[in-house]
């Protein structure tokens, strides 16, 4: 089983500064590579000032890459159609390449309109752009030159300097979020990544189902890999678990079903999901409020957002 740690880079105070909110993430960075944890996964979020400053994700993998030995560095989720794909191939292989192989590219379309808004890009395209850019990004870090012809990309000869350190890529993780993503990622044979941020664990329960039929009937080795993504706070025992992190985690989870999810989804209709607490060792975790101001809580630093969950894999029963 592999445990991490998904982060938003979040602003944990009203008012908190970026330069903060990027220190207090690059501690807890530091902190979950020597407490032993297995993966920091970044998020992509745009156009939502007030929660969190991690818009250039692959910016802060470099200096994840440099501050840490051991941990992996992944992303959850690159937002494919928002990225050129030959700049991103570029990127996360120099992510990899000075991280000495330790990246994982987590990627997705992303459920936030206004993003994509933003940067001009219709969300009715997004589906078309994503699957485009993840063929270019494998053509590129895995050929010395490619070309491409495309909807929305051509390129001619074109070489991805540098290329990654794994080889022949490195790994490729899929978010599935609308009930049809999950067959089709399986039919393709990506390992998946699901949140569990509303309804239960059961009301995946189809979903997976229809994603491990559909990858053993496309003949792929092994039976898939899914990553589930939970809120979780850690605190010294259970009493103060709840006591810490319900302030946070149980709002949020409350006001979830009803921003953006969609209508048929079969995981948004059950009531919120009750809160993960685990006991932890007594270590903790600088935080800093907006005035710079040292102040130390317990080490899963979600009491003040539940951005930060822990993503674990779950194992195929034999």
């Amino acid at each position: 089983m592999e445990f991490g740690w998904y982060h938003e880079f979040h602003r944990q105070v009203e008012g908190q500064s970026d330069a903060d909110a990027f220190e207090q993430g690059f501690e807890q960075v530091e902190a979950a590579d020597r407490w032993g944890l297995d993966v920091f996964w970044l998020a992509e979020i745009h156009q939502q000032a007030r929660r969190s400053v991690l818009s250039a994700p692959m910016n802060v993998a470099g200096q994840i890459a440099a501050r840490t030995k051991r941990i992996k560095i992944g992303t959850a989720v690159h937002v494919l159609p928002l990225n050129h794909p030959l700049r991103l191939a570029e990127e996360t292989a120099t992510v990899d390449q000075v991280s000495r192989g330790r990246f994982i590219l987590g990627a997705g379309r992303s459920g936030n309109p206004r993003g994509y808004a933003a940067y001009g890009v219709p969300y009715s395209e997004s589906r078309e752009r994503f699957y485009e850019t993840l063929e270019i990004v494998k053509k590129a870090w895995t050929e010395e030159t490619f070309s491409y012809e495309g909807k929305y990309h051509s390129f001619n000869e074109a070489r991805a300097v540098p290329r990654p350190y794994q080889k022949p890529h490195p790994p490729i993780r899929i978010a599935g979020a609308s009930e049809d993503t999950f067959p089709t990622l399986g039919r393709l044979g990506y390992p998946l990544f699901v949140s569990v941020r509303s309804g239960s664990l059961m009301g995946l329960k189809p979903d997976l189902k229809a994603y491990r039929d559909a990858y053993d009937e496309a003949g792929h080795p092994g039976h898939g890999e899914v990553y589930l993504r939970l809120s979780m706070h850690v605190g010294d025992d259970d009493k103060r678990a709840l006591e810490e992190g319900e302030p946070s985690i149980i709002p949020g989870s409350k006001a979830r079903p009803t921003r953006g999810a969609a209508p048929k989804s079969r995981r948004c209709a059950p009531p919120p999901m009750p809160m993960w607490s685990a006991t932890r060792s007594s270590s903790a975790v600088p935080t800093r409020s907006s005035t710079g101001s040292r102040n130390w809580r317990p080490s899963s630093a979600s009491t003040a957002s539940c951005s930060s969950s822990i993503s674990a894999r779950r194992s195929r029963p034999k």
